[in-house]
């Protein structure tokens, strides 16, 4: 998140969705407040609480009151994924609505990189960083019982160890055919 955050601040946000970071946002403000009411878990709160910040100052990088409809898509789809079904069904609904968000969210650079021959802009450190992050929640859930988050933490865990795996095969193949990789990014 912080070499995102970097790259944005340095060379701009070209490349790096604001409904995913609108997203990331969104369910940080979900975490708080799940930790907070549900699961009574200062863990969970204060992880959320760290990552916030950073998470609200990329999205501000984009002047996203320039962009209400992706702001407003980016809401919908999370009420429909996450809040929606925490009102109707519980939190541990709103969770597992969580999960798909999470897994989703980093869908869309899984794809990109099996149908590309190139991994600029992918950080494989910062996505390493975030399987192992995504490990030692799911230890801390299992460790407190809290399943739903535990899997949805941990199939969003996977995603981004896969985002990590593909990334580091690509820039790979990028040293292998000569091309120059990003230092950022490898």
């Amino acid at each position: 998140m912080w070499a995102q955050f970097r790259r944005a601040r340095q060379f701009g946000t070209e490349g790096v969705s604001l409904a995913t970071w609108v997203l990331f946002a969104y369910m940080g403000v979900f975490w708080i407040t799940y930790g907070a009411v549900s699961a009574h878990s200062w863990e969970i709160v204060l992880g959320s609480l760290i990552a916030f910040p950073i998470q609200v100052a990329i999205v501000v990088r984009f002047r996203p009151w320039r962009e209400w409809r992706i702001l407003a898509l980016s809401f919908a789809f999370f009420l429909v994924t996450c809040l929606i079904p925490t009102m109707l069904w519980g939190w541990a609904s709103g969770v597992y609505g969580i999960g798909v968000t999470m897994t989703l969210t980093r869908t869309p650079q899984i794809v990109e990189l099996i149908r590309e021959q190139h991994a600029t802009g992918v950080s494989v450190n910062s996505w390493l960083l975030g399987a192992a992050g995504s490990g030692m929640w799911v230890i801390y859930y299992s460790g407190v019982h809290l399943w739903a988050p535990l899997i949805s933490t941990g199939v969003a865990g996977v995603a981004s160890a896969t985002i990590a795996l593909l990334g580091a095969w690509r820039h790979a193949q990028a040293r292998d055919r000569g091309f120059a990789t990003d230092v950022l990014t490898a």
